[in-house]
């Protein structure tokens, strides 16, 4: 398995596991023109589909689903369609949207699901400098196979996948995980962040600037990101891995875990939370 790297923009188009040097993940982003269709067809992978931009319609066992309505992933909180293995799509589009497709190889068979954004909380995690606004269409308890899925906010200057953590080995309390991040900047052309990833007992430490449409993959090693100051970040995190039950378990670096417990005597940052569910729609709704 290879190290843990990040690519930038323009230096990757998808990542296959033969790309990654793991087992799970594949990954892409797809931009449309105008009055294209994408067909994918059935094989044994299931796959996680989300809106990054413009307005998609995917067809799937005869059904249409609508996962557009977002001009940005800062508009609001994004569509996923989830489709188990065995079953082909076709995806037309609005010229210039933006789909973001995770695959994973799949045994079980389960139904198509349309997670939407009035089905997801807004959610705030951590504190202080480490707040951050965390959505997970597809958590742990989601009807799937291998996939989870995670859609990550971290307002500028603040810490995200903080303290950091590994999802490496699958014993207690930890599964292994191979996780894909996927950025976006609220602003493309100046925004930036930094992301760590380290392993004390394979002497290795990746610490480099990530920009908008940068990629980083994940097969081992704690990891955590910053947000640079007044830049505010996204990034969509895909895992996948070996072990028999659905988790996101993880084991935090015990250097730096208990940061944690200082949080209960912190208020959350009141910018958080700052994307809504839809374009336009108030945070209180």
């Amino acid at each position: 398995m290879v190290d843990p790297q990040v690519l930038t923009q323009g230096s990757w188009d998808v990542i296959t596991p033969e790309i990654a040097g793991w087992t799970y993940v594949s990954f892409e982003v797809r931009t449309f023109g105008a009055g294209e269709t994408l067909e994918i067809p059935a094989d044994g992978s299931e796959r996680a589909l989300v809106n990054l931009r413009g307005d998609l319609v995917v067809t799937v066992a005869g059904q249409e689903h609508r996962i557009g309505g977002r001009d940005s992933v800062f508009d609001g909180l994004g569509h996923t369609l989830y489709v188990p293995r065995d079953e082909a799509l076709s995806i037309t589009a609005s010229e210039g949207a933006e789909l973001a497709i995770a695959s994973a190889p799949a045994t079980e068979v389960h139904e198509v699901v349309h997670v939407a954004p009035d089905d997801l909380p807004l959610v705030a995690r951590g504190a202080g400098n480490a707040s951050r606004q965390v959505s997970t269409p597809m958590p742990p308890d989601f009807a799937a196979d291998r996939l989870h899925v995670v859609e990550v906010y971290t307002p500028g200057g603040n810490w995200s996948s903080y303290p950091p953590h590994k999802h490496e080995h699958d014993v207690e309390g930890e599964a292994q995980l191979e996780e894909v991040y996927y950025y976006r900047t609220r602003d493309p052309e100046n925004g930036w962040a930094l992301q760590r990833v380290y392993s004390p007992e394979r002497d290795f430490d990746l610490d480099v600037p990530v920009r908008d449409g940068d990629i980083c993959l994940i097969p081992w090693g704690y990891h955590t990101t910053v947000a640079a100051h007044g830049q505010d970040l996204y990034y969509l995190n895909v895992l996948a891995g070996p072990a028999p039950a659905r988790t996101l378990q993880a084991s935090e670096d015990p250097a730096l875990a208990p940061a944690r417990t200082a949080w209960e005597g912190m208020d959350v940052d009141v910018r958080v939370p700052f994307v809504p569910r839809r374009p336009g729609q108030s945070l209180a709704d």
